[in-house]
């Protein structure tokens, strides 16, 4: 029976697309008619068509050519339709805000709809005449059906909590959608954390990244282990398939080489995750440094005694570990204007105030000052080994004297020259704040830093190697700027300010960054 049902739903589906496509047929003439095109019509964005025809997929300036066939447009008024889908914890508060921040700076009145079991329905009006814009649907899916809306052509943009995997950006490449890496296509809209909450009263505050994956694989079961109290320790966590589970499984568990234990005990929502160890004095649970309920964060440390405290300042220059970015990403395909109007919006100083409002870490330039920041210093004076001499330490603290540094950081993806996700969008936050003439006048360095695996003098180089490859993609991204408004210089000092401990694969990656500093 169950075959019969699988062949019924695949004839209609068949028919189904035969009947879209045959109501899609559209021919396009030139004004002087010598050339004529005739395919499926895709989409229409207002300006451009899209038509899958026997030379491949085109797209044809509309101000150019007349439309004849059943998939036409109508004559009406155009009104852009965006599909946003994917992760519910973002398309749930992050994005409606967004959408309501952007109709609220473009002068649109808007109607809000919530569609039962779809999500949030978006209708854009002209303030002046009240003419229908645009329709926004947010679809609160999961990352992976985002993912299968975008390839199935039902979504414009998808929201999702971890990176595309390496099948969904091959099936987007063979779909014709591009590649899912590359900046244009994907980008980072706002920032959490992954971080470890206990019972209010417990005595256990902080405790390396080890330790929280011997917990979580059953190797560590007592909080007298870690210095608290003689008593089994009570793992909670959420859905390891879907938002924060997957980074939890790779960045934890994975990397220590462990196996989840069968003693967590798994929690359908954050909420009943943080009420679940309110409630238990020896429970511990792993969840969103936004929405830690009424748990104590522990802080995380190493066992070199290096330690990083979860703020939304160590969040956004990605110094705290369990960083955990938040992605939107988009077909290689033109989208209708008011669509490349609101990705515009998103890199605005608006819409970070919108996202930090709305409860998240937002990507906005916030400069630090080098006196909140002694105990990074603190930190490089006591791993200062043989190879790092006092000369070079006094040399940094007088580079950086005078000096902010700047709130993003540029890392790189593991065993790799490429920098990560999060870097590749500051790289474009980065050249926007240059273009806008907000650094006019003054002093831009690009410092190298690198970890302490290898020789010292080695290690120089290497960051000094990285500094010179952000400025060259940051000065890449530059349209309109001239280099003599700004200057912009290069320094390294390779393993002199370690950010936390080598004993990792992912402290090692904390310490290979290049950071900007300003005066």
């Amino acid at each position: 029976m169950s075959f019969l049902r699988a062949g019924i739903a695949a004839l209609c589906l068949f028919l189904a697309s035969n009947l879209a496509a045959h109501a899609q047929d559209v021919t396009l003439t030139s004004r002087d008619g010598e050339i004529e095109l005739t395919g499926t019509l895709l989409t229409f964005d207002g300006e451009f068509y899209r038509v899958d025809t026997e030379f491949g997929i085109l797209t044809v300036d509309s101000s150019g050519v007349t439309c004849e066939g059943p998939g036409c447009p109508s004559l009406g008024p155009f009104v852009a339709e965006l599909t946003i889908s994917g992760a519910h914890s973002m398309g749930e508060v992050l994005f409606p805000a967004l959408v309501e921040g952007f109709a609220l700076r473009q002068g649109y009145a808007l109607k809000r709809e919530d569609v039962l079991g779809v999500g949030t329905l978006y209708t854009l009006y002209d303030g002046a005449s009240g003419q229908e814009q645009a329709r926004i649907t947010i679809k609160l899916t999961t990352s992976a059906e985002g993912f299968a809306d975008l390839l199935g052509q039902q979504a414009d943009m998808v929201l999702s909590m971890r990176r595309a995997s390496t099948r969904e950006r091959s099936m987007a490449r063979e779909a014709g959608l591009g590649d899912l890496r590359v900046a244009r296509q994907s980008r980072v809209i706002a920032l959490d954390a992954l971080v470890p909450i206990v019972a209010p009263g417990n005595p256990v505050t902080q405790m390396s990244i080890a330790q929280l994956a011997a917990i979580y694989s059953g190797k560590i079961r007592n909080w007298q282990e870690l210095g608290g109290e003689d008593a089994p320790i009570t793992p909670y966590l959420m859905d390891i398939q879907e938002g924060f589970g997957p980074a939890f499984m790779q960045d934890v568990i994975a990397a220590s080489g462990v196996s989840l234990s069968d003693r967590v005990r798994f929690q359908p929502s954050n909420k009943s995750l943080t009420d679940a160890v309110a409630r238990d004095p020896f429970g511990i649970a792993i969840t969103s440094f936004m929405r830690p309920g009424n748990g104590e964060i522990v802080q995380l440390t190493g066992r070199c005694g290096f330690k990083v405290r979860a703020s939304a300042q160590s969040i956004k220059s990605e110094d705290y570990p369990l960083t955990m970015p938040m992605y939107l990403y988009l077909p290689e395909r033109r989208l209708p204007l008011l669509g490349r109007e609101f990705l515009s919006y998103l890199r605005t100083d608006s819409a970070q105030f919108v996202t930090r409002r709305a409860g998240f870490v937002d990507q906005a330039l916030t400069r630090i000052p080098m006196g909140d920041q002694g105990n990074r210093m603190a930190n490089a004076i006591v791993a200062a080994g043989d190879e790092v001499a006092l000369s070079e330490l006094k040399r940094m603290v007088d580079r950086f004297d005078g000096k902010d540094r700047l709130s993003i950081s540029f890392r790189f993806e593991g065993g790799s020259t490429l920098l990560d996700a999060p870097s590749r969008s500051n790289i474009a936050l980065l050249a926007k704040a240059l273009e806008s003439g907000r650094f006019d006048g003054r002093q831009v360095l690009f410092v190298g830093f690198s970890d302490g695996q290898g020789a010292a003098a080695q290690n120089l180089g290497l960051a000094r190697k990285r500094a010179e490859a952000v400025r060259t993609l940051v000065l890449s991204q530059l349209e309109a700027f001239d280099d003599s408004r700004v200057d912009l210089q290069i320094d390294a000092f390779g393993e002199a300010l370690p950010m936390a401990c080598d004993d990792s694969a992912w402290g090692r990656g904390v310490n290979r960054r290049v950071e900007i500093w300003v005066d």
